[in-house]
């Protein structure tokens, strides 16, 4: 980094130099050419400095990531002894809380299910009922007529009978 100034500083001094001192123009081009070559040469100082430190920090990020994947390999290893000491009828647990679920799953349309059958039913049974009043309307009708009929035919055979009383 100081090289770098370094250079800087005395790109900047040949500039002022070549601005005080009048020389002939084949002196201000090689100036001017060694100072481009300086300018150069300090670009590609600063590359090559880049490119180490780029060089430097993948290589830590590789040992970083070697590290991540040896701690990642440790903590499964803890994991899987941690299930080991894990109560015994663990596994039993998990069995019967899956089966649980399984059954809450088909209890789901069966309950559907017979929401609809009641209301279905409920329906059924209203209309039953509708139609046995009816029937029952519909017969305490009938039965007025019949007994009116019956009234009326046996006002009937009474006339008939009184006619007939009269005339023999």
């Amino acid at each position: 980094m100081q090289n770098e100034m370094q250079a800087a500083r005395e790109q900047q001094l040949q500039l002022v130099r070549v601005s005080k001192n009048p020389s002939t123009s084949e002196d201000q081009e090689r100036e001017e050419e060694d100072s481009s070559k300086s300018a150069l040469s300090v670009f590609r100082a600063k590359e090559e400095q880049i490119e180490r430190k780029k060089m430097e920090v993948r290589e830590k990020v590789f040992a970083q990531l070697g590290r991540v994947e040896e701690e990642s390999k440790r903590l499964a290893i803890v994991k899987q002894e941690l299930e080991g000491m894990a109560d015994p009828t663990r596994k039993e647990v998990e069995a019967i809380r899956k089966r649980i679920d399984s059954v809450n799953r088909q209890l789901k349309p069966l309950g559907q299910s017979c929401i609809k059958k009641e209301k279905e039913y409920k329906e059924a049974l209203e209309a039953f009922n509708e139609k046995t009043k009816e029937k029952a309307l519909l017969v305490s009708r009938l039965k007025e007529l019949v007994a009116e009929s019956e009234r009326l035919r046996m006002k009937k055979l009474e006339e008939l009978s009184k006619t007939i009383d009269t005339l023999g």
